[in-house]
């Protein structure tokens, strides 16, 4: 069987829809409206939990959540964590009482996610937060608005360059760069 060998010039190139979609940033504003509609939902999520004591003081409303995950009902229901290494890990943090710190870890994560993703700040980086948080929830079987959110997330994330144009990246990233590609901060010329 013969080798072949690909020229170093030969490159794959994108569909021109995805060049448009995730490069262009006159679609910017459908990355801010995705971004609009997560952060919301993120700060409402997190701003109806900061003044309940069983999120913010006592944990009792994340560990009521998990207790009902790790919980494994009579055939033929079933179960709302599907894999043993993730029920494992949440019995872990339940029996190290990991619940009370956790919660509050939460509500922060929450709000913080939000208000980034509604200033278009590092949006790649808190789009991916979200995104895990929503995997998180998932995983402990709460599908909820969650798969739609960790699909919006991963878009966010897909668009970084111009997810955030329309907010603080516009600048931030110009300034910045990226650690392939730094910024106007951090040229040496």
């Amino acid at each position: 069987m013969a080798t072949q060998t690909i020229s170093k010039d030969y490159r794959l190139a994108d569909p021109q829809i995805m060049t448009s979609l995730f490069n262009s940033v006159y679609l910017s504003w459908l990355w801010l409206a995705i971004r609009l509609y997560l952060g919301y939902t993120w700060i409402t999520s997190g701003w109806g939990k900061i003044g309940n004591p069983a999120w913010m003081q006592t944990g009792e409303a994340i560990k009521g959540f998990w207790e009902r995950a790790i919980n494994i009902p009579e055939a033929p229901a079933r179960p709302a964590i599907a894999f043993n290494w993730y029920r494992t890990f949440i019995e872990f943090m339940l029996d190290s009482g990991s619940y009370t710190w956790f919660a509050k870890l939460v509500v922060i994560g929450e709000l913080v996610v939000g208000v980034a993703l509604v200033l278009g700040f590092v949006t790649w980086f808190f789009a991916f937060l979200g995104g895990f948080m929503n995997w998180n929830f998932m995983m402990a079987g709460s599908a909820s608005i969650n798969p739609v959110m960790l699909v919006l997330s991963i878009l966010l994330i897909l668009a970084w360059k111009t997810a955030g144009w329309l907010g603080f990246d516009r600048w931030l990233l110009i300034r910045v760069g990226t650690p392939w590609q730094p910024g106007l901060l951090f040229r040496r010329e």
